[in-house]
C-alpha cells in the first residue's frame, strides 16, 4: 500500500509541468493563441494585510457566518464583513485585503484566511475591528504554474516577484511552459 502510494505521488510530481523547446507532440493540446501569464506581486505587497471601505463583490467564493455577520471571500484578494442582522437589507460594513487568499474557515471569534502561502489567524471578536494575531508563515504550498491541465503558460520567473494569479492572454507564440 505505502509503495503504491509513493509512486502514485511521485507520478503526479513528475507530471505537474511540462517545459517545452519544440511544438507539441501527438495527444497534447493544440496551441491556439492564448495562455496564461502570471500576475507577480513584491513580497512587501503580499503580506499587507489592510482593512478598507466596503466594496463591492467582483468574484466571491466561499461564505461563513458568525452572529450575525457574513465574511465572504473576494477569489484572490480577501474578504467582504456584511452585517446581516436584516437579512432583507444586509448591510456590507468594510473589505479586509488580503492578496492571495482563496480560502477561509471561521471557528468560534476567529477567522483562518490564507494569505498565499502564510496562514493568517484573525480575531473577530468584533467583526467591525478585525486584527491579525497570528500570521503562519509558510503553511500553504504554492506552485508556479496555472491551476488548470491542457494549458499553455508563460514560464515562471522568480525575479519578477511572487506569483498570486493567472491571466488568461492573448499570445504571438507558443510558451514554452504546458501543464
Amino acid at each position: 500500500m505505502k509503495r503504491t502510494l509513493l509512486a502514485s505521488c511521485l507520478v503526479l510530481l513528475m507530471v505537474s509541468c511540462y517545459y517545452r523547446d519544440s511544438e507539441p507532440f501527438i495527444g497534447d493540446v493544440k496551441f491556439d493563441g492564448t495562455g496564461y501569464r502570471p500576475v507577480y506581486k513584491n513580497p512587501e505587497d503580499i503580506s499587507k494585510v489592510e482593512v478598507l471601505a466596503a466594496q463591492s463583490l467582483r468574484k466571491p467564493g466561499k461564505i461563513y457566518t458568525f452572529d450575525r455577520y457574513l465574511f465572504i471571500n473576494e477569489l484572490g484578494k480577501g474578504i467582504h464583513i456584511i452585517d446581516n442582522a436584516d437579512p432583507k437589507k444586509p448591510e456590507n460594513l468594510s473589505f479586509v485585503s488580503i492578496i492571495g487568499n482563496y480560502d477561509i474557515a471561521v471557528k468560534d471569534n476567529w477567522l483562518y484566511a490564507d494569505n498565499h502561502s502564510n496562514l493568517l489567524v484573525i480575531d473577530i471578536a468584533d467583526p467591525k475591528a478585525p486584527k491579525v494575531t497570528k500570521v503562519i508563515p509558510d503553511a500553504i504550498p504554492v506552485h508556479d504554474y496555472p491551476p488548470l491541465l491542457g494549458v499553455y503558460f508563460e514560464c515562471a520567473d522568480e525575479k519578477k516577484g511572487v506569483i498570486v494569479d493567472w491571466e488568461k492572454v492573448e499570445m504571438e507564440k507558443q510558451p514554452k511552459c504546458y501543464r
